[in-house]
């Protein structure tokens, strides 16, 4: 699922994982299309069967099977390839199918970009009796002793599909690379002769493709269906699954970190690509996707050779050891909270002036699961930054409302200011914004940004300070959806009560302390600091932690248990502590006192209201 309309492709060269693997899984990789090829060429055989190849969104499967359908020929096999796709309802009758979770009221929703989730998966896509004709279809050739090359996004949907399936080999796609994709041309939706424009496509794939597309990949990965994985991002890197589980648990078992995805907006600033030595083919950052559950990768060293995995797909083979059985439970295997940087260091301007919504509005709109709550930190500001937060104390919130409603009509001027409180940006601030909060990061400052969640991005621009988005288009406002969940009651003065807090130290010993400094009733989980000379411990007690260190040049986060579980974390790396790390301790490399930003569940989440 991706919400990702201009990535960029660089890979951070730093976000590497480096799990102790033994010998033979580490040779059990097979890289390079003709070596996977020749491997499946060998396990496939001649004496027939079916051979089944799925994939995630944007997956190639033609040179793969052409590759198996030569080899496979010349060794004596009698080939035949069916492509799931002859199979589907026709276009047009998707495209009507799909109407209700794609809506065209350009007053709610001025660009359409949202819509409603998708329920019932690949089912959806074929007619009784088409579905029937295909399982008729494979078992015939099965009986007549064919070699059946089956492939196709969907071809293992079914208890009956996955049955007649003699091998299974799944082509997995990191989502920026997905994205890429749609972007040159080699991708189209589900179903489509043609492909779509590019953000007509991503809001389909978002609502539909990407979305039945996570689910399915869950069900092969958690229950083992999968004997063949290619990471086929790049170059095809194929494990057997043995292999795959022997990676994806020992990752599961040690401090990790993602590779982070970077984006360019209006505001963008420069702070991040200076820190982080991003090349100048990118003119600013405005995102950095470091944990954003649905749009990361990890990359895992293998030997020689880095493979890559959508978090996703880690996170579905290994659940319970990363997130914690209470946390799997309470959220469906969701990760529940999301992590980016805003950057607007010296940058053109403010973030927008937006709001989000709160679970019931999503569940009714959106069909989605949860609600969109935020968090802003501060982690470094420049002159003068602010962050605007609740509506001021001496205005009448509909009167902005009627302003900015007219200004997204006639592109009026609205002095925002006047009407929306700001809280002086201050390194070590932390704000909470519970749904139906008005915010913005203002102008010249880093924001590490914490979210709940919502798997989609419901952002409700409220104003925009007349911008012209990169394509030259102005950007959008959303002020049918916003009005509705503004809550605004929520001024200058519940804002210092409630959300803009001091820190409560929770334990402390000699040269180290730990304190809450940011928790709402609304929000259901626990903003915290770290602070130490030397080292400090901890312990996950079955829940993950993640940390961001805010403050510090460099520490080591290792397990207790067995130190060799760790990993080495820079200055603003997001690292994820899974739940079966336990104790574990965080020592500092560098003289300079450190600051970790760390987020956990709250003690009794289990009973908070998504």
């Amino acid at each position: 699922m991706s919400f990702m309309f201009n990535p960029n492709a660089y890979d951070e060269p730093t976000a590497i994982n480096r799990p102790a693997l033994k010998a033979e899984t580490v040779d059990a990789l097979t890289v390079g299309i003709a070596n996977v090829a020749e491997k499946l060429t060998n396990a496939i055989g001649v004496n027939g069967g079916i051979f089944t190849f799925d994939g995630y969104p944007s997956a190639e499967f033609t040179e793969i099977v052409n590759l198996l359908n030569g080899k496979l020929t010349l060794k004596g096999a009698d080939v035949l390839t069916i492509d799931i796709a002859d199979y589907y309802l026709s276009d047009k009758i998707l495209e009507e199918k799909f109407s209700k979770n794609l809506p065209t009221d350009r007053e709610k929703d001025p660009i359409l970009l949202f819509g409603k989730r998708l329920e019932g998966g690949f089912a959806n896509f074929f007619s009784d009796e088409a579905y029937a004709k295909l399982l008729a279809d494979l078992k015939a050739a099965k009986n007549a002793g064919k070699t059946v090359l089956f492939y196709g996004f969907g071809s293992t949907f079914s208890d009956e599909l996955r049955d007649l399936a003699d091998l299974t080999i799944y082509l997995d796609i990191i989502p920026k690379e997905a994205v890429l994709r749609a972007k040159s041309g080699r991708m189209k939706n589900f179903g489509d002769k043609v492909a779509r424009p590019f953000k007509e496509m991503m809001r389909r794939a978002y609502y539909v493709d990407f979305d039945i597309s996570l689910a399915h990949r869950r069900t092969l990965l958690k229950n083992g269906l999968v004997d063949f994985y290619i990471d086929s991002t790049h170059e095809f890197k194929m494990l057997p699954k043995k292999a795959l589980g022997e990676v994806f648990g020992a990752l599961s078992k040690m401090p990790f970190r993602c590779c982070p995805v970077y984006l360019e907006g209006v505001w963008g600033g420069q702070y991040v690509k200076r820190l982080r030595n991003v090349p100048d083919c990118m003119k600013n950052i405005a995102w950095v996707f470091d944990l954003i559950p649905m749009e990361v990768s990890i990359r895992v060293v293998m030997g020689d050779e880095i493979i890559s995995f959508p978090f996703y797909s880690f996170l579905q083979s290994a659940e319970e050891n990363i997130m914690g059985e209470k946390c799997v439970e309470k959220f469906d295997g969701f990760f529940p909270i999301r992590f980016n940087y805003d950057d607007t260091f010296h940058s053109s301007g403010n973030m927008s002036i937006q709001v989000h919504s709160g679970a019931d509005y999503n569940r009714e709109n959106f069909n989605e699961f949860g609600r969109q709550d935020e968090s802003y930190y501060i982690v470094d500001a420049g002159h003068g930054a602010k962050t605007y937060l609740g509506f001021n104390d001496d205005i009448d919130p509909d009167e902005f409302i009627a302003l900015a409603k007219k200004s997204e009509k006639d592109h009026s001027v609205i002095d925002y200011k006047k009407y929306i409180n700001a809280v002086d940006s201050k390194p070590g601030v932390q704000v909470m914004i519970p749904a139906g909060t008005i915010h913005a990061s203002g102008q010249n400052q880093v924001i590490l940004e914490i979210g709940s969640l919502t798997v989609g991005s419901y952002t409700y621009k409220m104003y925009d300070y007349l911008r012209l988005d990169l394509d030259g288009v102005p950007r959008p406002i959303h002020s049918y959806h916003g009005e509705r969940v503004l809550r605004k009651e929520r001024n200058t003065k519940w804002i210092n009560e409630n959300v803009v807090q001091k820190p409560r130290t929770v334990r402390e010993g000699e040269g180290w302390k730990e304190s809450i400094i940011g928790e709402h009733d609304l929000l259901y989980f626990s903003l915290r600091h770290l602070e130490f000379e030397k080292e400090i411990e901890d312990n996950t007690d079955g829940k993950f932690h993640v940390l961001s260190l805010v403050n510090g040049h460099s520490v080591v986060v290792e397990s207790i248990d067995n130190p060799e579980l760790c990993y080495k974390q820079n200055y603003l790396d997001i690292i994820v502590v899974p739940a079966s790390v336990g104790r574990y301790r965080i020592r500092n490399l560098s003289g300079c006192p450190v600051t970790i930003h760390k987020t956990m569940l709250k003690p009794g989440f289990e009973e908070d209201n998504l």
